[in-house]
């Protein structure tokens, strides 16, 4: 009896610790997949942007705000990110296709206004932070 009470406590204790380890997992999944999604979208210029990356919005908040740069810094960044960027995306053999799935489309020509601008910068430095990537022209 003695053994089985031993037992049973034991069971119990593993039981409890394995049930509160999968809950809190299951609520992490759900607020980095919902609470770590930025779209922005014109339909008028037929473009979108969606950044799916959890600790981007957090990592966002502690940058300089909107308004610290021009517009006209954020787009000679921008394109010499996006050119680099592209450049890795399309050698598949030389950099990991996983960091770079698929290129930008990003148009030099086309004024896609400050808040883009402002996101796709931040973007790639969080990108560059993050993944231990150096981009010409980026401050370290």
């Amino acid at each position: 009896m003695k053994y089985l009470l031993v037992l049973l406590s034991i069971s119990l204790a593993i039981y409890s610790c394995d049930s509160s380890k999968t809950a809190m997992q299951g609520s992490n999944e759900t607020s980095a997949s919902e609470g770590d999604t930025i779209r922005i979208a014109n339909d008028s210029l037929e473009y979108e942007i969606i950044i799916i990356e959890p600790g981007f919005q957090g990592w966002l908040v502690s940058q300089p705000p909107r308004g610290y740069y021009n517009q006209s810094y954020l787009e000679n960044r921008n394109r010499i990110y996006v050119q680099e960027y592209n450049y890795r995306a399309r050698n598949p053999l030389q950099y990991s296709p996983q960091l770079y799935p698929q290129p930008i489309n990003y148009d030099m020509n086309v004024d896609y206004g400050y808040e883009v601008n402002y996101l796709l910068f931040n973007y790639f430095r969080y990108f560059m932070q993050e993944y231990n990537q150096r981009f010409p022209g980026a401050r370290q």
